[in-house]
C-alpha cells in the first residue's frame, strides 16, 4: 500500500509539474527536474531510488517504440547518413575521448571502465532536443536528423557499456577485437531480425483485428514483447524496438481501421505524457542520493565532472561541423541536400541534452573490486559525473537552444510549401473520391450523392485556403467558429433533455459522442 501511495504521489507531481510547465511557457523535462531537484532536499519527502531496469526495460521502449511508430521511414531513409554519424559514429568517438579523458585524471580507474563511462554520457535524450526542436520551429530535415539520432544512439551506448564493463569485470585483456566483434554482432544483429519479426507478427494481428480496445491493448504489449526476447538472448532491444516500431507505423494507414487509429493516437499521447513526467521527475529526486553517496574528495569529483562536460561539448562539435561539411565535396550530395545551410550542423551541435537513459546506464555501471574488496574505479564520482552532465545539459542546452536558434537566423520551415503539396494531392484525392461515388452511387438518393459531392469539393477548397493569409476569416475558419457555436447549443439541449428526465443517460451519451468527435475535427482543423 505504501509503494501505492508513492507512486500516486509522484504522478501528482509529474502532472503538475508539466501543468506549471505549459502556464510558464517551459519544457517540462526542465521544470520537472527541478521539482524534483527541490523536493529531493524537502524534509519528509519519501526518497526513491531509481533502478536501471526500471528505465531501460520498463521505460524506455515504450517511449522509443512510440516515437519510432510517427518518424518518417522516407525522411529517415533519406537522412540515414547523417543519422548514423551521429547515432553511431559520435557515440563511439565520444565513449573513447571521454574515457581517455577520465582516465588521465583518474589513473586508477581501468580505461575500459572510463570508455564505459563515456557511453554512459554520449547518447543525446530521446525526448528532450526533439520537443524542443519542434517547439521552437527548427528546419523539419534538422528535427529528423535529431530524432534519427536519438531512437539508435541508445543501442550504441548500450552496446558499448555492455563491452567497457565486460572488459573491465574480466579484465582488459580477456576482451579482444573478436570478443567486440561478436557483441556487436549479436546485440545489433539479433535485434534486427527480432524487430523485423515483430514487425511481421503484429502487423499480421493488427490487420485482423476490429475492435479499437483490442488493438490498443496489442500496441501496448508490443515494445515489451520484442525488448524481453531480445534481452533474452542479450540481442539489443532498442534496435528490437526501433525496427518494429518504424515498421509497423510506415504500414499503420493500412493496418488499423479509422477508429482504432484515433484511439491510439490518444492512447499513446497519454502514456507517453505520464512516463516522460515520471522519469524526469525521478532524475531530479536522485539528487539527494547521488550526493549523500560521495566518498571521493568533492575536488576530484568536480574537476572530472567540469572535464567530462567540455569533453562532451567539444567531441559533438569537432565530430558534427566536419560532418555536415566534408560529404558536400561530393556534388550528387549537394544536389540531394540542397536545402543545407551553415546554421544546420550549428545548431545540431548544441542539441546535445542527455536525460534519464545516461542516469540509468550509470546506475547500471558495475562495482568492480579487487579480491580484497577494494573498489577499482569510484563509482560513486562517476554516477555523480553522468547526474551532472543531465542537468547542465538540459539546463544550458534545453534553455538557450530557442535563443541560440534565433541569433543563428536559421530560416525557418516555409508552410507555403506544404500548403502547395497538401493542396495538390487533396485535389487529386477528390477526383479519386469523385469517381470512386459515382461508380458506386447508383440507387443511392440523388440528395445524398449531391452532398458528398460538395464534401470532398468543401475540402479541396479548405486546402487551397491556406495559401492566402491576408488576414480576413477563410470560410472555413467562419464555418469553424459558426459550428462551434450551433455545437454548444445541441449540447445544452441534450443536457437539459437528461436532466427533466425526456431521455436516458444512454441517448445523451451516444450524442455526445457524435459531437464530441466533429468538434475534434474542428480543433484539429485550427490546429494545423
Amino acid at each position: 500500500m505504501e509503494g501505492m501511495n508513492e507512486i500516486v504521489i509522484l504522478l501528482a507531481v509529474a502532472v503538475f509539474g508539466a501543468a506549471l510547465a505549459r502556464k510558464i511557457g517551459f519544457l517540462s523535462p526542465i521544470v520537472l527536474m527541478i521539482l524534483g531537484l527541490a523536493l529531493s532536499f524537502l524534509p519528509g519527502f519519501p526518497t526513491f531510488h531509481l533502478e536501471p531496469e526500471f528505465v531501460l526495460i520498463g521505460v524506455l521502449p515504450p517511449l522509443l517504440y512510440v516515437a519510432a511508430l510517427q518518424t518518417s521511414v522516407p525522411a529517415f531513409r533519406f537522412n540515414i547518413r547523417p543519422i548514423l554519424l551521429l547515432g553511431v559514429g559520435l557515440v563511439v568517438f565520444t565513449a573513447l575521448a571521454v574515457g581517455f579523458v577520465v582516465h588521465l585524471i583518474l589513473p586508477q580507474a581501468p580505461f575500459a571502465i572510463c570508455v564505459a563511462l563515456g557511453a554512459v554520457v554520449a547518447p543525446p535524450d530521446a525526448v528532450s532536443a526533439t520537443a524542443i526542436a519542434r517547439r521552437i520551429g527548427l528546419p523539419r530535415r534538422v528535427v529528423t536528423i535529431l530524432e534519427g539520432e536519438s531512437l539508435i544512439n541508445d543501442a550504441t551506448a548500450l552496446v558499448l557499456l555492455r563491452v567497457g564493463t565486460a572488459a573491465a569485470v574480466g579484465g582488459a585483456g580477456e576482451v579482444g577485437f573478436t570478443d567486440v566483434g561478436r557483441e556487436v554482432i549479436v546485440s545489433a544483429g539479433g535485434g534486427i531480425l527480432i524487430g523485423i519479426a515483430g514487425a511481421t507478427v503484429f502487423g499480421f494481428l493488427h490487420k485482423r483485428i476490429k475492435d479499437p480496445l483490442l488493438d490498443n491493448a496489442l500496441s501496448l504489449l508490443t515494445p515489451w514483447a520484442v525488448v524481453l526476447p531480445s534481452e533474452a538472448i542479450h540481442a539489443s532491444g532498442v534496435v528490437a524496438v526501433v525496427v518494429t516500431g518504424l515498421a509497423l507505423g510506415h504500414r499503420m494507414p493500412t493496418l488499423m481501421a479509422a477508429g482504432s487509429r484515433l484511439q491510439m493516437d490518444a492512447f499513446w499521447r497519454l502514456v507517453r505524457f505520464l512516463l516522460e513526467g515520471l522519469v524526469f521527475l525521478l532524475v531530479g529526486l536522485q539528487l539527494r542520493t547521488v550526493i549523500d553517496e560521495i566518498s571521493t574528495p568533492w575536488g576530484t569529483v568536480i574537476g572530472a565532472t567540469f572535464a567530462v562536460i567540455g569533453t562532451l561539448i567539444a567531441t559533438r562539435y569537432i565530430w558534427v561541423l566536419p560532418g555536415g561539411w566534408i560529404p558536400r565535396l561530393s556534388a550528387r550530395v549537394r544536389r540531394r541536400e540542397v536545402t543545407f545551410t551553415w546554421q544546420h550542423p550549428v545548431i545540431i551541435g548544441w542539441a546535445g541534452m542527455r536525460g534519464v537513459v545516461t542516469l540509468a546506464a550509470a546506475l547500471a555501471l558495475p562495482s568492480v573490486g579487487t579480491g580484497k574488496n577494494e573498489a577499482l574505479y569510484p563509482r560513486d564520482v562517476f554516477i555523480f559525473i553522468a547526474f551532472a552532465v543531465i542537468l547542465f545539459t538540459l539546463l544550458v542546452f534545453g534553455l538557450t537552444l530557442p535563443t541560440f536558434s534565433r541569433k543563428l537566423g536559421l530560416p525557418p520551415e516555409d508552410p507555403t510549401k506544404d500548403f502547395l503539396a497538401e493542396a495538390a494531392v487533396q485535389q487529386a484525392a477528390t477526383r479519386a473520391a469523385k469517381e470512386r461515388l459515382e461508380a458506386n452511387s447508383e440507387g443511392a438518393p440523388q440528395s445524398v450523392v449531391t452532398r458528398l459531392r460538395q464534401q470532398v469539393v468543401d475540402r479541396t477548397n479548405t486546402a487551397w485556403e491556406r495559401l492566402g493569409g491576408d488576414g480576413r476569416e477563410t470560410p472555413s475558419a467562419a464555418y469553424g467558429r459558426l459550428r462551434q457555436e450551433m455545437i454548444d447549443a445541441e449540447r445544452e439541449v441534450f443536457r437539459t433533455a437528461r436532466d427533466e428526465g425526456r431521455i436516458p443517460e444512454e441517448v445523451l451519451n451516444r450524442a455526445y459522442r457524435d459531437l464530441d468527435l466533429e468538434e475534434s475535427l474542428l480543433t484539429r482543423r485550427e490546429e494545423d
